[in-house]
């Protein structure tokens, strides 16, 4: 072994090291901390599966448009089958915490910004998460203006509340909502209250007029209708634009196959199925790893007596940044950028922006200090997971992003975070935690990112041939 590689070492059994005492520490404590270790352990398996498998929705996209490779696209499909099948199960236990979101044509704008903004900035937000672990310094600033962008875009007023619709105020107003959330005066407030909140949520399942928690709902409908139909129709069709031809132009060199048919089909799509085991090992691990995580929340859940770790935190007599419903963000599955924004949120109080008088933050998620908000703790395990499977393939580096990178992370970036806030999530919870849950809403944010994706990359390509052209023009004769 090279001192190289025991320094690798060292740094992985720190960083494993810092966890475990942590997590004892805190339970030494108090036993309420478990819940908390629970977010951070399964951080830690997802940041494992995201570095491992370079699952990243916008290289996905950027791949597929750019350069017509199916491997990441497969490796997210795969997983929301995976994720999807475990998800069945929990709500066959009656153990789901998943809550549909409305499903409504705003989804595909909100997605459409956020595809937009994560070609530009390079990575979406779980890609940029693991690769902010690597040591990416463009990464780092991606995820600085998601999360502020996010804060400010939630509590943004003014000015705006001049272009909210009529009708968005008045049914705001008609919510009945505490009068501690000035629902009518805040253009996200009213997008939310008065626009969002009207449109019907709905599962598969409801859809055909059963429950999500009956076999025929959580499998027949949200599972294979809601994810497997789907998922095979656009892996069959990335497989005839994408892989198909240079498939059968190999197999025609290799093994001079010019007969075809489907058994020839059939081991094309395969091919393109597996072409990456490390992509599809991590999303198969991510995808389980989500699903198991909703049973182990809701068994803390149920052995506590509680609904949310805000009453926890009550009990323990911590009240600051908590909602008004007593509650905090406590998704109790995989989920980014809600908690990355509630630091920002959180950091913004202490200096005298008030947050809580906004829906996102006062009347929803609160904004707890960090070092007890159960979603932090993944974020923060995710982080140390995925620089553990960095650090153990040597894939681990810091590196200094240029200012074109500087300036194309914080543009994509905010888009990203203005997407999320009006498509209610991210690549992760607007679109493949939905998907997998039986909610037509992820499939709306799904076209919506797709298409921005694909305006994203005609973008980029037009970029590169004019900065290559500009660089050649002395070279002219």
């Amino acid at each position: 072994m090279t001192e190289e590689e025991r320094k690798r070492q060292r740094r992985i059994l720190g960083i494993l090291g810092f966890f475990i005492l942590v997590s004892l520490v805190t339970y030494g404590y108090h036993e309420y901390y478990v819940y908390l270790s629970a977010y951070l352990w399964f951080g830690i398996v997802y940041g494992m599966s995201l570095q491992y498998g370079r699952f990243c929705f916008a290289s996905a996209f950027r791949d597929l448009f750019a350069v017509k490779v199916t491997r990441m696209a497969v490796g997210i499909m795969v997983s929301m089958i995976f994720f999807g099948l475990v998800v069945a199960f929990v709500n066959i236990l009656g153990m789901s915490p998943f809550e549909p979101a409305p499903v409504g044509y705003y989804q595909i704008i909100a997605g459409f910004i956020f595809g937009i903004g994560m070609v530009l900035a390079g990575g979406c937000a779980s890609g940029s998460l693991y690769k902010a672990a690597e040591g990416s310094g463009a990464s780092m600033l991606v995820l600085l203006s998601i999360s502020v962008s996010q804060s400010v875009f939630v509590d943004i007023g003014g000015i705006t509340n001049s272009l909210v619709p009529r009708s968005w105020t008045e049914s705001a107003a008609a919510k009945g909502l505490p009068p501690q959330v000035t629902a009518t005066d805040g253009w996200m407030d009213q997008y939310l209250a008065g626009y969002v909140w009207d449109f019907p949520t709905l599962t598969f399942a409801s859809l055909m007029g059963w429950s999500d928690k009956s076999l025929a709902g959580a499998f027949l409908a949200n599972w294979l209708l809601g994810v497997v139909v789907p998922a095979s129709i656009l892996l069959l069709v990335g497989y005839i634009v994408c892989a198909r031809k240079p498939f059968l132009a190999r197999r025609r060199r290799e093994r001079r196959d010019r007969s075809g048919g489907l058994a020839t089909e059939l081991a094309g799509y395969w091919s393109m199925v597996v072409a990456s085991k490390r992509t599809i090992i991590g999303g198969v691990v991510l995808g389980i790893a989500a699903g198991v995580h909703m049973i182990v929340l809701r068994g803390l859940q149920v052995k506590f007596g509680v609904e949310n770790f805000g009453e926890l935190m009550t009990r323990m007599g911590i009240t600051f940044g908590l909602s008004i419903k007593g509650t905090v963000f406590d998704p109790g599955y995989w989920y980014i950028t809600t908690q990355e924004a509630q630091w920002v949120g959180w950091v913004f109080q202490k200096l005298g922006w008030e947050n809580l008088d906004n829906i996102f933050y006062g009347f929803n998620n609160g904004i707890p200090n960090p070092l007890i908000n159960p979603a932090d703790w993944m974020t923060i395990g995710l982080l140390g997971g995925a620089a553990i499977t960095a650090l153990y393939s040597a894939e681990f580096k810091w590196k200094k992003p240029t200012v074109e990178l500087a300036v194309w992370a914080i543009l994509g970036g905010t888009l990203m975070g203005i997407g999320s806030r009006l498509g209610l999530g991210c690549n992760v919870g607007a679109f493949f935690i939905r998907i997998s849950n039986g909610n037509p809403a992820g499939w709306l944010f799904g076209i919506g990112m797709i298409a921005g994706a694909f305006i994203g990359v005609q973008f980029f390509n037009w970029w590169t041939e004019r900065k290559l052209a500009q660089a050649m023009a002395p070279l002219e004769v």
